[in-house]
């Protein structure tokens, strides 16, 4: 019988040619190779930034938490829930995500009808499919929008905490609320290096049933992604032309132009 001789691979892992570029960016490049597999190391990474996707995806948020953070900050807020009583059925039936409960809706009604007035701004904050980008981004963000809405003058309605929530649960809160201006900040849905990022959806207008098409999206607002700072620096400048113009949506084009900003805040990459 003739023996084959065994194909000997080097022990050392072989480095990518494009690792100086991986400082750059939360993509996976220039992993490298152990033989003919990726590196141990990466594919731990791999199965690590899996797990944190899934676990962004099934994590309730913290409503408590964001309650108090709101409050400290002199900020009403309420709790409301969608028609998803569970992640389970919140996951198999999104249409259940666009609605509010029953209960939910009567109390939004009892809290407008006790202080009726006309607000300007309504802002919703829904766990959508990453409570963890919620529970990072949102309370920075709404710090720095409500400053920017006090300068403005307009005023804003009671914040929204929505709990198995699609983009489409925020136009029923501002439709009682009377609210032209609707902002949705909501969780998006976990990439593989991406477990905290944030939405933000805004609408004028809002009403129940609305098109997608008449909203204007911000997305991937986190740490490692677009600032908070030049997120709300865009998103006030679409709320300034969708108020002037009476439209928001597919006809209202982000032709902001970015001004330098200086912040403390350092971005970090996951991996």
């Amino acid at each position: 019988m003739k023996l084959n001789r065994d194909i000997q691979y080097p022990s050392s892992t072989h480095q990518d040619q494009w690792e100086k570029l991986k400082q750059f960016t939360d993509a996976r490049i220039a992993l490298g190779r152990a033989g003919c597999s990726i590196p141990t190391r990466a594919l731990l990474e791999f199965q690590l930034s899996h797990a944190q996707a899934k676990d962004a995806v099934y994590q309730d948020m913290n409503v408590s938490y964001l309650s108090e953070q709101l409050t400290q900050k002199q900020l009403q807020s309420l709790h409301v829930q969608s028609n998803a009583p569970n992640k389970e059925i919140y996951l198999k039936r999104p249409d259940l995500g666009r609605q509010l409960s029953n209960p939910s809706k009567e109390a939004l009604i009892k809290k407008y009808a006790e202080n009726p007035q006309q607000y300007d701004v309504c802002i919703v904050v829904g766990d959508g499919l990453s409570a963890r980008a919620i529970e990072a981004n949102a309370i920075p963000l709404i710090t720095a929008l409500s400053e920017q809405i006090q300068q403005e003058k307009w005023s804003l309605a009671p914040i929204a905490i929505a709990t198995g929530s699609r983009v489409a649960l925020g136009d029923e809160v501002a439709e009682i609320f009377k609210a032209p201006m609707l902002v949705m900040l909501i969780g998006e849905r976990p990439g593989l290096s991406s477990p905290d990022s944030m939405g933000i959806y805004y609408t004028w207008n809002a009403y129940s049933g609305c098109l997608d098409a008449k909203r204007n999206c911000i997305s991937n607002v986190r740490s490692a992604g677009l600032s908070i700072p030049v997120a709300v620096q865009r998103l006030i400048a679409l709320m300034k032309k969708s108020k002037q113009l009476g439209y928001s949506g597919v006809n209202l084009k982000d032709e902001h132009q970015l001004s330098n900003i200086d912040f403390e805040e350092t971005q970090k990459l996951l991996f």
